[in-house]
């Protein structure tokens, strides 16, 4: 087993859940219910598919296309979505 690559892979997940509002939901679920195991069983639960399917839905488009593809592709997604927040929709401005 590659440490290195499991603690880099949890500590992503890690940083990128604190603050999620699947997080804020939880926290609201266990807080108004009278069984905060059963919330953290189920928010683990959906995490776990959740990871599941991400790695194995990478791992298939992994065969498919090449490394730097995808790189290249992920890049772009990401550089999308910080211009997207950066600038708001004339709807937003109206409001």
């Amino acid at each position: 087993m590659d440490w290195q690559l499991l603690g880099l892979s949890f500590l992503t997940v890690f940083l990128a859940e604190i603050g999620d509002k699947s997080q804020l939901a939880a926290i609201a679920l266990s807080g108004s219910l009278n069984s905060p195991r059963t919330v953290f069983l189920g928010t683990i639960a959906a995490l776990i598919l959740a990871s599941f399917l991400g790695v194995v839905a990478g791992g298939g488009v992994a065969h498919l296309l090449p490394t730097r593809l995808l790189k290249a592709i992920a890049a772009i997604g990401f550089a999308l979505m910080a211009l997207r927040l950066l600038w708001p929709s004339e709807r937003t401005v109206e409001d």
